[in-house]
């Protein structure tokens, strides 16, 4: 029988290690357990394996797999007070869930993006509609949502129908400001980043076609590729060297933290063509930079930085001149002021103590 107070069922990603440790900075550890779905990677191998560090492959699907999937879970969210679904991805967890409903009002879902715009998918086949009732069944009666977006805890509720309490959070130390002592290269030419991974939701190939206009112009692209679906990768490389020739820089190669910062801090303009909310700690860093960014303006975070009053730009409307010195400063004071760590103390202490 488990006596952790709080239950973090996580998924294997870059930012969880840092969470992880900024909880152990700041919050009593022990009443704390991590549960890690995807076993041991580099992205969390800094934290210890204690016994509230815990691993499970479910790398391989099988019914036996779920039954032990199910009896960890049991053992640990039965007596917990809250239970924290970091992202609600897989079959496995959404079953959980669906068998043991009793734990619902207990369970905070912090929502990624993917895991709520999954409803947009198609559910022509049998399993995805089964899928889909099972995903609403859960997010109808799950007590409480966690994202520091209020329009996708809006969608949530006009999608699934949720009921539950929305918590506003940041949740991870990725989305914060933070002071970067970073002294910019001097450069003559306009570099543009171009997306923020290798996952086709980037819309890479859209965004290059308007670009395409600025050929001949003195500019660079960066394209972050490294992360997600290599063969797509490889065609973005294509479409980007055939219209833009050496002006296109595909970033194949892994970064460390650092050396992802120094090169953020050469960007002039940053284009993230996402159809939904997605890259969000890039872009908060980008414009603590004082970088122009451009999104889509029927996306739920261009009401968030509207609300902030943050200036960003329409994807639909891209122009090469750099951002005004006025706005620049202005945005990176808002943006230091909303996704500062007191905030985000806070948002912790509301949620885990509230």
């Amino acid at each position: 029988m488990s006596l952790y107070k709080y239950v973090h069922l996580m998924h294997n990603e870059k930012f969880i290690g840092p969470f992880i440790t900024f909880i152990k900075e700041h919050f009593d550890f022990e009443e704390h357990v991590f549960i890690i779905i995807g076993g041991v990677s580099e992205n969390i191998a800094k934290i210890p394996q204690k016994l509230n560090v815990l691993y499970f492959d479910d790398s391989y699907n099988s019914k036996l797999n779920y039954l032990k999937y199910s009896k960890l879970l049991k053992q640990y969210t039965q007596n917990a007070d809250k239970i924290i679904l970091h992202g609600l991805f897989g079959d496995n967890k959404s079953l959980f869930l669906f068998f043991n409903q009793i734990l619902l009002s207990k369970c905070y879902w912090v929502m990624w993006g993917g895991d709520l715009y999954v409803y947009n998918k198609s559910r022509t086949k049998k399993i995805e509609q089964m899928r889909h009732y099972i995903r609403k069944k859960v997010y109808s009666k799950m007590g409480h949502f966690i994202t520091y977006i209020k329009d996708d805890y809006e969608l949530a509720q006009k999608w699934y129908g949720a009921k539950g309490e929305h918590h506003e959070c940041f949740m991870y130390p990725s989305n914060l400001y933070k002071e970067y002592d970073i002294q910019e290269k001097e450069h003559d030419t306009v570099n543009i980043q171009l997306g923020n991974s290798a996952d086709p939701t980037n819309n890479h190939i859209q965004a290059l076609e308007k670009l395409k206009t600025y050929k001949d112009e003195n500019i660079r692209i960066f394209t972050p590729l490294s992360y997600g679906n290599q063969k797509y990768a490889k065609s973005v490389i294509l479409k980007g060297k055939k219209i833009f020739g050496d002006k296109f820089i595909a970033l194949t190669d892994f970064m460390s933290f650092e050396k992802y910062l120094k090169f953020l801090s050469d960007i002039d303009i940053a284009i993230f063509a996402h159809k939904r909310q997605q890259g969000m700690g890039n872009i908060i860093t980008l414009l603590g930079l004082g970088k122009k960014v451009y999104i889509r303006n029927d996306i739920t975070p261009w009401e968030l930085f509207k609300d902030i009053d943050v200036k960003i730009f329409d994807v639909e409307n891209i122009e090469l001149d750099l951002i005004n010195e006025t706005i620049k400063a202005d945005n990176k004071n808002k943006i230091q002021e909303y996704f500062s760590e007191k905030n985000y103390l806070q948002q912790l202490n509301n949620l885990f103590e509230g």
